[in-house]
């Protein structure tokens, strides 16, 4: 019986792993031929990468200006929600009682809440204030909701340290500032490289808060100039190998960061 149960439970985790990476992989065999429609197969080629990162065409211009603006609006963003979400966490670790647990559900709430809510709502925001919409209200409204998934990755690394080594700094002639930077920032840096990747994740992979607050200025991200160009009847073929390169170099950092942290819990229990 118990091994009928282990036989089920490995199909059914199999099961769940081939639809998460059947069209990844899927987009990843189809990125190799220059056929247009999807499911057709015309031959091995390395064509459609060459016309992306070459910029042969109109189309690989467009997307390669959407991959520009999508890297420059995900790494500012994911920065700032690093740094700001850090110091968050901090001043929330630090609170007692009912300050500290409100705190705690009010920064679970941008996570909860739908990405089109959160888009409207800073639309109307932006709007109401006459700020002219662009790069910086998406970067801001990227922070916004980014913000919350750092502080979630670095309120555990707060929780495992010796919660005695900052006042030990300030006991040895330390100015605050330096007993963060040189004592805190160490022992959480695994949380906020993390918080960071989790950041820039989803920022890189947001449609519907960018489209709110683009404006009409012709700013286009991946996600919007994918939109776009779905409406018009299909997808343009220098999507796929882009879409291959992404999960390919997303999946080997976090790899990185895994094994680096394998290796770290290694030497600490040797």
């Amino acid at each position: 019986m118990m091994g009928v149960k282990r036989i089920f439970a490995k199909a059914y985790l199999w099961l769940i792993l081939i639809i998460l990476y059947a069209p990844i992989l899927f987009i990843a065999v189809f990125s190799f031929t220059k056929a247009k429609s999807m499911g057709n197969w015309t031959g091995f080629t390395l064509d459609l990468y060459s016309s992306l990162f070459t910029g042969a065409t109109s189309d690989s211009r467009a997307i390669l200006a959407a991959l520009k603006s999508t890297l420059i609006i995900a790494l500012t963003a994911s920065a700032a929600s690093t740094v700001l979400g850090t110091l968050a966490a901090i001043g929330i670790f630090n609170l007692k009682g009912r300050r500290k647990a409100t705190l705690q559900f009010l920064n679970n709430i941008p996570m909860l809440n739908p990405d089109i809510i959160t888009g409207v709502s800073l639309f109307l925001l932006f709007v109401s204030l006459h700020i002219s919409q662009g790069y910086t209200t998406v970067i801001l409204a990227h922070i916004t909701f980014c913000t919350p998934y750092v502080v979630l990755n670095v309120l555990p690394r707060l929780a495992q340290m010796n919660p005695n080594i900052y006042e030990a700094a300030l006991d040895l002639g330390a100015t605050p500032s330096q007993a963060l930077w040189k004592v805190l920032v160490p022992e959480l840096r695994p949380g906020m490289i993390s918080g960071f990747i989790l950041a820039f994740t989803m920022s890189l992979d947001d449609f519907a808060v960018t489209f709110f607050t683009r404006g009409n200025m012709g700013l286009e991200t991946l996600s919007t100039y994918i939109y776009a160009d779905a409406r018009k009847g299909g997808l343009t073929p220098e999507l796929k190998p882009l879409m291959n390169i992404i999960f390919l170099l997303l999946l080997a950092g976090l790899l990185l960061v895994n094994v680096r942290s394998f290796r770290k819990r290694k030497q600490q229990s040797d």
